[in-house]
């Protein structure tokens, strides 16, 4: 059974929570064996996955990123992610991310499933893709 760690920023903690419930939903309907921590922010989530990086065989990185009115956003949102894409190619282990970076909070509450919207959870697509990767690898095209 493969292993999945999620690790969730509870910044925004009921947009952190609702992207963990449908991530969890997709992973137990897929038979994967989940554990959860939390992080203070986003930006302790790549510190966790590296501490955790030989005990998993995929992560899912949760949260939230909300534009201010200073550069914090950008630079926040790039060196998270960068560094999330380094880990998964360093150590060739998934790590799906369903951070969202919004402009402003009903945009986030849309993202995460709180507000009705044509858009999709982003835990929901992180958990998706991790699943479609562990499961069936990555596609030949």
């Amino acid at each position: 059974m493969k292993k999945i760690l999620i690790v969730s920023a509870n910044y925004y903690e009921s947009i952190s929570k609702n992207l963990l419930i449908a991530s969890k939903k997709i992973l137990i309907e897929n038979g994967f064996q989940i554990e959860m921590i939390k992080a203070p922010g986003v930006l302790e989530i790549p510190y966790l996955i590296k501490k955790y990086i030989k005990k998993y065989d995929g992560f899912i990185a949760l949260g939230c990123v909300i534009k201010g009115k200073t550069p914090h956003f950008d630079l926040i949102c790039n060196a998270v992610f960068k560094e999330i894409l380094n880990l998964s190619t360093l150590y060739q282990k998934p790590i799906t991310n369903g951070i969202i970076t919004a402009l402003n909070k009903k945009q986030a509450l849309e993202r995460s499933g709180l507000i009705k919207s044509k858009k999709s959870n982003k835990g929901l697509e992180a958990a998706n893709a991790a699943v479609s990767i562990l499961k069936n690898g990555p596609k030949k095209i």
